[in-house]
């Protein structure tokens, strides 16, 4: 998750919000999204302490690029005033 995360935030630069909040944010999703990659993607390729690796990094991925993209798609809905 910490990996992933910091290839969207520093490395892509895929983002959101800017700063160090946003980052930890980053690290939570890809956290949740990792646990969440084997049982919903399928227990293939290398396990690791079982967790299946490919899987957790694709979940991870895609839980953090779906959140980032989720909030800019909101902030462009509302021309670039979200929550107001």
């Amino acid at each position: 998750a910490v990996v992933v995360a910091a290839v969207f935030h520093f490395g892509l630069r895929y983002r959101f919000l800017d700063g160090w909040d946003c980052f930890l944010g980053m690290i939570g999703l890809g956290w949740l999204g990792g646990w969440l990659g084997s049982p919903v993607l399928g227990h293939w390729l290398f396990n690791v302490e079982n967790v299946y690796v490919v899987p957790a990094i694709l979940g991870a991925a895609s839980a953090v690029g779906g959140a980032v993209l989720w909030w800019k798609a909101l902030a462009k809905a509302y021309g670039g005033q979200a929550g107001v």
